[in-house]
């Protein structure tokens, strides 16, 4: 049974990052790792068919680097979530530039050893699902996901925990075709959920 990640990644070694490996049948498992290494030797034990991470995995266009003052700020992947009323931070932002650099940085390593690796926005799944976000009601959080037919969510998860639980399950729908991207390959896609009413 082929299996994904999703990784809810810190923005600094320093954090605990989340990390969730779920099979098809939405059977899920967590950890918390600090470390890039830890991170990537997980991966390479794993082997995952996809990779979902969330953290912005690339730059928008017209940046060389965050370091440099630019006035572009959003990629259009990121305007195409806020039309819909999603909230997210952009990359550039203060405190997201660390994680940006982060994440384009695992990306590049993953995708040379030959994994897909896909950006999410759990916070994107979470509301196209109707459900709540960690900082809204954690508990709400687990109890969604639960209903959605997950495996393995258990009394008093991490907030990071139930984020890379969500970043796994976009992965898996991912796979079945049940997602599309938004923005554009040039720049970076983000894949969110279809929503079949």
């Amino acid at each position: 049974m082929k299996k994904v990640a999703g990784i809810d990644l810190a923005g600094s070694e320093k954090r605990y990052s989340g990390v969730c490996i779920m099979d098809e049948s939405l059977n899920s498992r967590t950890l918390l790792l600090r470390k890039d290494e830890e991170i990537i030797s997980y991966m390479m034990k794993e082997n995952p068919v996809v990779i979902a991470i969330d953290a912005p995995l690339s730059l928008p266009l017209g940046r060389k680097s965050l370091e440099e003052p630019a006035h572009i700020h959003l990629r259009e992947c990121d305007k195409a979530l806020l039309r819909m009323g999603i909230k997210l931070f952009p990359a550039s932002l203060g405190p997201m530039r660390k994680l940006t650099n982060r994440g384009i940085k695992l990306r590049r390593i993953f995708e040379e050893k030959g994994f897909e690796v896909i950006e999410v926005l759990p916070g994107a799944t979470q509301d196209l699902l109707g459900i709540p976000r960690k900082h809204q009601n954690i508990k709400a959080l687990a109890k969604g996901l639960k209903e959605l037919g997950i495996k393995g969510i258990e009394e008093n998860m991490s907030g990071d925990e139930l984020d890379a639980i969500t970043c796994a399950y976009t992965a898996v729908l991912y796979l079945k075709g049940d997602c599309y991207s938004v923005g554009n390959e040039e720049e970076g896609l983000i894949i969110i959920p279809k929503i079949f009413i």
